[in-house]
């Protein structure tokens, strides 16, 4: 694989056009996940999706290793599967973390990749799913929609 501007620009472009495909599955994670936790969860729109995509790629240093790991990701496969289960489960946690950011939205989207990637199967190569539920994890981490998101943290202590 080789990584210059021009293969970061065609990860972007393929990453956004990936969004009737994502867009469903976040919102899927999201029920779900609400379900779990007794709470309801705004679903994500396309236009949010690409918003995400767009910031992410916009940070060059970040963009490279996003653009990394989605082909690997889209092209990844092992021959009777289980023996590569290990580095696409790696390659896909790793993308949705690196999707949500900093901590503690990484940990978190490292957790929910596992478990969207439960609900996604797809035809092509084995890492073809675990791409579609790192994207479905990274974004729905990072967009707000939780109540938890939506005001400041308890524990934060005042600047004097």
């Amino acid at each position: 694989m080789e990584l210059t501007p021009a293969t970061v620009v065609r990860e972007h472009e393929w990453v956004r056009e990936r969004a009737d495909t994502v867009v469903p599955l976040v919102n899927a994670t999201r029920d779900s996940l609400g379900d779990a936790f007794d709470t309801d969860v705004a679903h994500v729109t396309e236009a949010q999706y690409r918003d995400v995509v767009d910031d992410v790629f916009a940070d060059g240093d970040r963009a490279v290793n996003v653009a990394a790991l989605v082909g690997l990701l889209r092209d990844i496969d092992v021959d009777g599967d289980y023996p590569g289960f290990v580095v696409d489960e790696l390659l896909g946690r790793e993308l949705a973390a690196m999707l949500a950011g900093g901590q503690p939205r990484r940990l978190l989207a490292e957790a929910t990749f596992h478990f969207a990637d439960v609900t996604t199967h797809g035809d092509g190569p084995a890492g073809r799913d675990d791409l579609d539920a790192a994207l479905a994890a990274g974004v729905q981490t990072r967009l707000p929609g939780w109540e938890w998101t939506e005001s400041a943290s308890p524990f934060s202590v005042p600047r004097d």
